[in-house]
């Protein structure tokens, strides 16, 4: 059905923190907002309140669960709501009351036990659909009042998610996108590239009235990226999107929601991803010409005004000290030349007190970093010699492979294809079935891995980065993860505590605090704001060792130079 989403002065906070506020939204059928901001702004925050999972969507209809679950799918409130304990205000309509909202967050929970099937199921919000449905068939056997009604209404939810063809379509698209295991296979035993295909079929197979998307380009490879956008561009449902990833946004895309941090601003911008930059670098611009002029006016009024003041209390000295004098045409000209200085001067005081105020623009937190080059290391950095390795049902190899010093080397293949085993084998990290892996003398490591393994642990931040760099005492590693947005407030908390964006930040600090000279990147683009992507584009310009990058970022692929690109396809190299 055809539903639109209303926001009316949303607000939402952490503490004495204000992310937004006074935001109003509305998402019209067909419609696809992307939302942007710097990590922390608050968009992961927004897509909640939409989804009903905030104390702003309270009204009828909006299962508690929906905040535990991470994602929800349900009718949204009919009314307003009060101010909740976590901070938000705000009201929400959904128009009609009956329509579906499918959120979907940007770190999908896989489940013990819970097989492909069930994932797709509870993704797409059938598995709930379905439950509502027996416990409806239930009452209506047991002849409970209203259960007819009730039993019509779940009856019709069911329908409307596809949950009369869920298991046909799910077999069809999961063959379609290559995931070749079976729905019965549990989705814990699905290596990254595999659950990232589950996630994209989830999306695929949904049929909400309003989609929330949060993140859903993570992880995903090329064709991915192709499938999504053309399932996104062909919704005829209204869609509010987060994503970082530049080309996608240029390609989807038709309204950008910025949440501003710094400047605590809430700015809605017509025309596209392409035309909201343009706008926003020309916004900008005239804030900071209209404060300017703003700033030189009031100088020189207020200069203008202590000249002024400077002379009449000349003057009132002036006539002080002559007040002795006989000559009361001299007296009188001094007092007249004195008031009419007192005049001008409240007069000018009085522009001023008129001066319209505009207020200076808050410069935002720019992560401004740098990757540490350790000494040279040997003119051959790593080999691979006949590297065969086996994972389950995926072959490894046989792969012959070659880096030297300086190498550039872009890695690029589809999802379960074998690019971070590729990896795991020049690092000598994957134990060989077969043939040698080396790592050449003086080589040094620096390393952003898929997972952010390192920040996953119940050590809090400071313990796990310290332990990273040892020779850094803590006072240094708060200093240096300041400067990558991680302050007071993060350093203490477990580091699995922290969000995928705060947790690559902290990745990226450690390759500023330790020189390396083999820089390992997989997929480092995930979870990261766009200002951040920019300048860890800018510190790979200048980092002069050997480069490894696996992406999917075509933005990223474009403007990172690189010397070498390597395609996996099925666990084997093919170099173009």
């Amino acid at each position: 059905m055809n539903a639109t989403l209303v926001a009316k002065n949303l607000s939402a906070g952490h503490g004495d923190r204000t992310l937004f506020s006074g935001l109003d939204l509305v998402v019209a059928p067909g419609e696809v907002i992307g939302l942007v901001g710097a990590n922390g702004a608050g968009k992961s925050t927004l897509l909640r309140l939409l989804a009903g999972a905030g104390a702003a969507a309270s009204g009828p209809g909006l299962p508690a669960a929906a905040a535990a679950e991470g994602e929800s799918t349900h009718a949204g409130p009919s009314g307003a709501a009060s101010r909740g304990t976590a901070g938000h205000d705000g009201t929400l309509r959904l128009s009609p009351p009956t329509a579906t909202i499918g959120y979907l967050p940007q770190e999908p929970d896989r489940r013990p036990g819970e097989s492909v099937g069930a994932f797709l199921a509870r993704r797409t919000g059938v598995a709930e659909a379905q439950a509502a449905l027996d416990a409806a068939t239930e009452a209506l056997v047991e002849g409970a009042k209203g259960a007819d009604d009730a039993y019509a209404t779940a009856l019709e939810r069911w329908l409307a998610l596809g949950g009369a063809d869920l298991d046909d379509r799910a077999e069809e698209v999961v063959a379609e996108l290559g995931l070749t295991v079976g729905l019965d296979r549990p989705m814990t035993s699905l290596s990254g590239g595999q659950a990232a295909r589950a996630g994209l079929a989830s999306l695929l197979l949904s049929r909400y009235d309003v989609f929330l998307l949060d993140e859903p380009t993570n992880d995903l490879d090329l064709d991915g990226l192709d499938r999504l956008e053309r399932f996104v561009t062909g919704l005829r449902a209204g869609t509010v999107l987060v994503s970082h990833d530049r080309e996608f946004l240029t390609r989807t895309v038709d309204k950008v929601l910025e949440l501003d941090l710094a400047q605590q601003q809430v700015t809605l911008y017509g025309g596209g991803y392409a035309a909201y930059l343009e706008e926003r670098a020309r916004a900008r611009r005239h804030a900071r010409e209209a404060y300017e002029e703003y700033a030189d006016t009031r100088a020189a009024l207020e200069a203008r005004a202590r000249t002024q003041r400077n002379w009449m209390e000349k003057g009132v000295r002036n006539a002080r000290r002559k007040s002795t004098d006989n000559d009361k045409i001299g007296r009188k000209f001094r007092a007249e030349a004195t008031e009419k200085q007192a005049a001008k001067a409240r007069q000018t005081e009085r522009l001023i007190e008129r001066l319209e105020t505009v207020e200076e623009p808050r410069k935002e937190w720019e992560l401004r970093m740098e990757i540490a080059a350790a000494p040279r290391s040997g003119a051959v950095v790593a080999t691979l010699r006949g590297a065969e390795a086996r994972r389950g049902t995926f072959a490894f190899g046989p792969v012959d492979l070659q880096i030297d010093w300086a190498d550039r080397v872009a890695v690029t293949g589809a999802n379960g294809s074998g690019k971070s085993t590729l990896l795991a084998a020049l690092l000598g990290r994957l134990p060989l079935d077969a043939g040698t892996a080396s790592l050449g003398p003086g080589v040094v490591v620096g390393e952003v891995d898929q997972a952010r393994a390192l920040f996953l642990g119940t050590e809090t931040l400071l313990d796990a980065f310290g332990a990273a760099v040892p020779e850094l005492v803590p006072a240094d590693v708060r200093t240096l993860l300041a400067k990558f947005g991680l302050k007071a407030g993060h350093v203490l908390r477990p580091a699995a505590t922290l969000s995928p964006g705060e947790r690559t930040r902290a990745a990226l600090a450690l390759l500023q605090a330790r020189g390396v000279n083999l820089l390992v990147l997989d997929e480092p683009t995930n979870h990261l704001d766009l200002p951040a992507i920019e300048q860890l584009e800018s510190a790979l310009a200048s980092y002069t060792g050997t480069l490894l990058v696996v992406t999917h970022d075509r933005r990223m692929l474009d403007a990172v130079h690189t010397t070498r690109r390597i395609e996996v396809e099925a666990g084997r190299i093919i170099e173009h």
